[in-house]
């Protein structure tokens, strides 16, 4: 039995036929919004690809362009359906592509749901090419006259100002690395050679951190350098006073970032994977009421369309009853392939 029959006469096919055409091409502009949220990602995330261990973040991104790619074609294809099938003797010619285009319909479908699925869940795999990729770019802040290098501390500095945030995971990464290049440390000086030689990595370190982790609404001048000493600056508490600096992360601040703009998009895809199944039923109706006209000579007798021709269990078994002989098909090939080789030989 049929699921979901409708009757159709004229009138109403007419009506389909015209509506989806319209949504169709509401379909080809969601495709183009599709295809535009995917470029600007890959933009964002190319701005600051320094900072980030790897280029997989650029899968989703990637896939988005290439869903509004074929959001558009597809679309397009069935809105021409749609205006050929006011005319029967125009329609006549995709009647034995109609089958396969819903198919290929469906399938697009499944991608563009899986697409809106991997951009929810892009935020974990960043949260680990950021926390890597940060704390490698950081360790390069100081190579302002190493070829490849020169440009991360503007990088860093942008970003940092741009996102208020302050080191990896807070303002005390900076403690931890030697950020201030040889080229600007008088080595004659005690302090620095204490400093050089307290640790065994050889590495100026000191309780400050760049400019642009200042906070700029802050009232007091931005006290960078010698943060957790007290004593160097007047009433002054670092344990309890606020920071003229962001507390902040960076990876955090970057990560709600990106994470905010790909749970957007996931959202969008989705309203537009529903978009796209409304129409593809829509165009199952049109195909089945076209074609099972009461009087094919006549277009103004009436029809029948459905969704399935089968309910939904029959027609699961009947795709693995086909798929199951496809199989077997395939195995009779190779077992005949395999004795003519022996006969041969």
């Amino acid at each position: 039995m049929a699921l979901m029959k409708v009757k159709f006469d004229l009138k109403k096919r007419v009506k389909l036929a015209q509506g989806l055409w319209l949504l169709y091409w509401f379909a080809v502009m969601a495709g183009v919004l599709v295809f535009s949220m995917g470029l600007f990602f890959k933009i964002e995330l190319r701005k600051r690809s320094e900072m980030m261990d790897n280029n997989e973040s650029h899968f989703v991104p990637n896939l988005l362009i290439l869903m509004g790619v074929l959001a558009c074609v597809v679309n397009a294809i069935g809105g021409k359906i749609c205006y050929d099938s006011l005319d029967m003797a125009k329609f006549a010619k995709w009647k034995s592509m109609m089958k396969p285009f819903l198919m290929t319909c469906f399938i697009f479908n499944m991608l563009l749901f899986l697409t809106a699925l991997l951009c929810f869940s892009l935020r974990l795999a960043l949260q680990f090419t950021l926390a890597e990729g940060l704390r490698n770019s950081m360790k390069f802040y100081k190579d302002t006259d190493t070829p490849g290098r020169c440009f991360m501390k503007k990088t860093l500095d942008t970003m940092q100002i741009e996102f208020r945030c302050c080191g990896n995971d807070n303002y005390r990464d900076w403690f931890e690395i030697q950020w201030v290049s040889n080229r600007y440390l008088d080595f004659s000086a005690k302090e620095v050679k204490d400093r050089i030689n307290s640790n065994v990595d050889g590495q100026y370190l000191m309780d400050g951190v760049p400019f642009s982790c200042c906070n700029p609404s802050s009232p007091r001048p931005c006290i960078q350098y010698q943060v957790t000493n007290n004593t160097a600056h007047y009433s002054y508490d670092h344990h309890t006073e606020e920071l003229n600096i962001w507390k902040r992360g960076c990876r955090d601040a970057m990560l709600s970032y990106y994470g905010g703009l790909m749970n957007t998009i996931g959202v969008l895809v989705l309203l537009v994977t529903i978009l796209e199944v409304g129409v593809m039923v829509g165009l199952q109706y049109v195909n089945t009421s076209l074609s099972t006209l009461v009087n094919p000579e006549d277009p103004e007798s009436e029809s029948e369309g459905w969704l399935l021709e089968k309910s939904v269990k029959e027609t699961f078994t009947d795709i693995m009853e086909k798929m199951k002989t496809m199989g077997k098909g395939n195995q009779v090939q190779e077992g005949g392939e395999v004795q003519a080789v022996a006969t041969v030989s």
